[in-house]
């Protein structure tokens, strides 16, 4: 049987800021089996990053949680006071930050800063085993134990990702959270990189959640593939499905912009318009301005995020197979 490891229920999560309420999260939910990778695309803020800096509570301080729940492991994590919350992040949940270099501390070796994160849980008794950990860790994400001694500037973009992950690694977590994990390398170590978190997914038996703005290189690893708008999930399906079948007109937007290496050449379809403001959001469903078969139903009234077909969901009131 399946076990669920995260399950969201109508998350809403709002930026205070001196020009209104950003909605930068809103009525998000969906669930996350042991094992499966999810990959969440879309525009540049759309909500992508706000959704997984919630989810570990990592949340500047105009930041507000108006709604919803978050299960990790069947616990709402939403009730956990901050210092039980700083029990949970690394041991159970981490994340694999979009700037690698950001993530490391220039000053400290990063062997030393791995092992850091392991003693703050309580995970190593002894220096020695913790060197050892590191080790093991750092030749299972492809890198010589040897640069646990080397300082962040010593390593390349592609190692300091490496090294990232190493420590997303180090507290044995049941979900990682990987943002933007191959911005800024080249396409040769996007492709490598890609599929050795996917080997050790599976090999370790974890969850992932994986953010892009390109779905392509989120289709290579992920099991299902959720598209996010204006703060909302709007569609979310097997990726294969996704593909084949895009039941929103975003997601299909978002098909018809990129090029395919196989079938005949076509012109590339660019989406009219920009992202809404999210200080104020259109009514309805928001992308409706920019939307060719928008009605009146989608100007007045936010569509329900339902199952069109088998493990198919999407919020829309004219889905493509019914335009």
């Amino acid at each position: 049987m399946s076990e669920t490891v995260l399950k969201i229920d109508d998350l809403t999560m709002h930026y205070n800021t001196r020009e209104g309420e950003v909605y930068a999260v809103d009525n998000v939910s969906f669930s996350l089996e042991r094992g499966e990778a999810i990959g969440l695309v879309g525009e540049s803020g759309c909500g992508k990053t706000s959704l997984a800096t919630t989810l570990l509570r990592l949340l500047p301080d105009n930041a507000r949680i108006k709604n919803g729940h978050i299960y990790l492991n069947s616990i709402d994590i939403l009730a956990l006071h901050e210092e039980e919350m700083r029990k949970v992040r690394w041991r159970h949940i981490s994340m694999v930050f979009q700037a690698a270099m950001n993530s490391l501390n220039p000053v400290f070796k990063v062997g030393d800063q791995i092992i850091e994160a392991m003693e703050n849980h309580k995970l190593v008794e002894t220096n020695e085993g913790a060197r050892e950990k590191v080790a093991s860790l750092f030749r299972l994400v492809g890198l010589d134990p040897k640069l646990m001694e080397q300082y962040p500037h010593e390593y390349s973009g592609g190692m300091r990702q490496r090294a990232v992950i190493a420590m997303a690694l180090s507290c044995d977590p049941d979900l990682i959270i990987a943002d933007e994990p191959t911005t800024a390398l080249d396409v040769i170590v996007q492709d490598n990189l890609l599929r050795e978190m996917k080997i050790l997914q599976k090999k370790l038996n974890m969850s992932m959640i994986y953010i892009s703005h390109d779905i392509a290189v989120i289709a290579e690893v992920s099991d299902r593939i959720g598209v996010m708008y204006a703060g909302r999930l709007i569609e979310m399906a097997i990726s294969a499905d996704l593909f084949q079948h895009p039941l929103h007109p975003y997601t299909f937007g978002l098909m018809s912009a990129f090029p395919s290496i196989i079938g005949a050449k076509r012109e590339l379809v660019t989406l009219p318009g920009e992202p809404p403001d999210l200080v104020h959001p259109p009514t309805g469903c928001r992308f409706h301005p920019r939307c060719p078969y928008m009605t009146d139903i989608c100007r007045d009234v936010v569509p329900e995020f339902r199952e069109l077909a088998t493990g198919h969901f999407a919020a829309c009131w004219h889905p493509m197979e019914a335009v």
